[in-house]
This record gives structure tokens, C-alpha cells and sequence, in this order.
């Protein structure tokens, strides 16, 4: 039967499996559907999002920052930002919360197979990409080289940190910059823009994706400019605060287009049609 508003609208319990506090401001909770059956069954695609709800805290939507090649379970990321994710950092694990989903449309990955993926994130914006990158890794021999730069404020704010030791060891070639040194780090001190320095991909077969603050992402836009890649080789996602999720109330309308389902994986050229880049100077 179709789904109905009220269906629509209507959360599933998910259990915390498990809990992996990223830094003192973001962590990763491993959840699985209660209703076992519909937990086996769940799929989702990377760039995909879920809407989150807790009694008395209100929903909205986060990132899925796993991969679908490993079912079973679903991992958020989540940054402490407002009243529903300070009360998320307050979970256990045996908790549970409110899921529905997955919303939105996901990054094209038959149209990344074979292409050497540039991965540009800072801060809580390596989280939708991790998704992209994991699938990649297990399903190593459909895509070519894997680059990641990734900005923090500090080396303590880095998030992912096992994730990026585990990239590593896998071949993926991973930069990382902060924006201030503490004790201890003799890495890369700059702008994430900084990293981009010495880049020499093969643009005829490149794809650079994005995700990051503004000021963060206009930069990276300038340097891949330069760089040669137009903007049909540049993906990313818009954050819009969305209300239903489905494209019913419109709330994260943008110049014609709903980020809840147009989005929110966009290239560069759907953005520049958009003007997107305007109405955000």
C-alpha cells in the first residue's frame, strides 16, 4: 500500500549499538532499527540523510556517514550544536531515538567509478563524505586514486581520526591541516586550501568532492578553478534546515529547488544555475 502522511511522518525506533566520540564536540552513534526485520531490509545510498527526533527535543536531519556496503547498521555523525544534538551527546548505549528516512538524493556513484576522487572537508563536513569513501574502499577496483584534505581549527578538533589512520593504511592519500598548532604537532598549519599545494590530478578523469563551512568551500572553489576542473567535476552538499524532509513544506526551498529531494548532492554547475553562489556572497 502507499505510504500516507501519517506514515510518512512517522519515526521508527533505532537502538544505540554503539557510541564513538569523534572530539569533545562530535561523535558517531552506530544505530540499528529495533524492528529487526525492517533493519535487515533498510538500504540507503551515500550522500543520503535521515530525520533524527527525540521526545521534547524536536527532529531534523543529519548526515548518514556510513557506508551501504556494510548493512545492519546505520552511523550519524553529529556535531553538539542545538537542542537535539546536545541532548543526542547525552545518549547511552541501549537508548533510543526516532528515525525516517533516507531523504534526498544521493552522490552519483556509477558516475564516480573510475575517476580519481578528490575529498576537500573541514570539520563536521568529512562526515557525508566518509560514506562515499568507505564504499570506494570496499569496493576498491571500481574507482582509481582516493585524495583526502581535511581542516580542522586544532589538531583536539579532529574528528575521524581512526577512520583517517585506517584510510591510510589502505592507500588512500590523506592531508591534513588545523588552523592553530598545539604542543605536539609538527603537521601542516594553514587554510585547507594549503594542502591543494603540489595537486597535480589528471582533470580528464578527476572529481573533487566538497563539504565544509562557506568560507572553507569558496576557497576550495577558487583553488579547483585554477586547478582546471569545471564545474560538472565538482560535487558537494547544501545544508538547509528542513522541516518534513519529503518536499512537502518547502521550507529548504532554493531558487526553485528543494534541498530534501533535488538535493542535497549537487555539482557546481546545478548550483551555478541556481545562483546559488550568489545569493550566499
Amino acid at each position: 500500500m502507499p505510504q500516507t502522511i501519517t506514515d510518512i511522518y512517522l519515526p521508527r525506533q533505532a537502538k544505540v549499538e554503539q557510541i564513538e566520540v569523534e572530539n569533545s564536540q562530535i561523535s558517531t552513534f552506530v544505530l540499528a532499527f529495533c524492528d529487526h526485520a525492517y533493519n535487515d531490509a533498510f538500504r540507503y545510498q551515500p550522500g543520503q540523510f535521515m530525520m533524527v527526533s527525540m521526545p521534547h527535543c524536536g527532529e531534523a536531519p543529519i548526515s548518514i556517514s556510513s557506508t551501504p556496503t556494510r548493512p545492519g547498521a546505520i552511523h550519524l555523525s553529529v556535531r553538539r550544536a542545538g537542542k537535539l544534538t546536545a541532548a543526542m551527546h547525552g545518549l547511552r548505549v541501549g537508548d533510543t531515538i526516532g528515525l525516517r528516512g533516507p531523504y534526498g538524493r544521493p552522490f552519483p556513484m556509477e558516475q564516480l567509478q573510475k575517476k580519481d576522487l578528490l575529498f576537500v572537508a573541514g570539520g563536521i563536513g568529512l562526515a557525508p563524505l566518509r560514506g562515499v569513501l568507505d564504499t570506494c574502499l570496499d569496493q576498491r577496483d571500481q574507482f582509481g586514486t582516493l585524495t583526502v584534505l581535511y581542516g580542522s581549527r586544532t589538531p583536539s578538533d579532529i574528528a575521524f581520526q581512526t577512520d583517517l589512520d585506517m584510510w591510510r593504511e589502505k592507500g588512500v592519500d590523506c592531508r591534513l591541516t588545523v588552523d592553530a598548532a598545539e604542543p605536539g604537532w609538527d603537521a601542516q598549519v594553514g587554510l585547507v586550501t594549503s594542502l591543494m599545494d603540489g595537486l597535480h590530478p589528471k582533470l580528464e578523469r578527476s572529481t573533487a568532492l566538497i563539504c565544509g563551512p562557506p568560507l572553507m568551500f569558496r576557497a576550495v572553489l577558487g583553488r579547483l578553478t585554477a586547478m582546471g576542473f569545471r564545474d560538472e567535476q565538482v560535487l558537494t552538499t547544501m545544508e538547509r534546515h528542513m522541516k518534513c524532509g519529503v518536499g512537502i513544506c518547502r521550507h529548504c526551498h532554493m531558487d526553485g529547488k528543494l534541498a530534501c529531494v533535488d538535493g542535497p548532492v549537487f555539482s557546481l554547475a546545478e548550483l551555478r544555475k541556481l545562483k546559488i553562489m550568489e545569493m550566499e556572497d
